[in-house]
């Protein structure tokens, strides 16, 4: 399993953006972000660093593995 330090909200977009995500607004410091077909909405806060538990989260509401997600990075 890979090390999920030091990933940035704007880096984790992007990530996120190749596997299909879409950027569909922004509330407050937090990105939403949608994907057709899947009924959840990811919100990334766009912060220099983001917690591993705030990453693992929003990986796992992508459906990702965390090597997939690293794979995206």
């Amino acid at each position: 399993m890979g090390r999920l330090g030091n990933i940035s909200g704007k880096e984790a977009v992007k990530a996120f953006q190749k596997a299909g995500w879409q950027t569909i607004g922004q509330v407050g410091s937090h990105l939403v972000m949608s994907k057709p077909g899947v009924r959840v909405n990811l919100s990334i806060p766009q912060h220099k660093e983001l917690s591993v538990g705030t990453l693992r989260a929003l990986i796992r509401n992508a459906d990702l593995s965390v090597e997939d997600f690293l794979s995206l990075l």
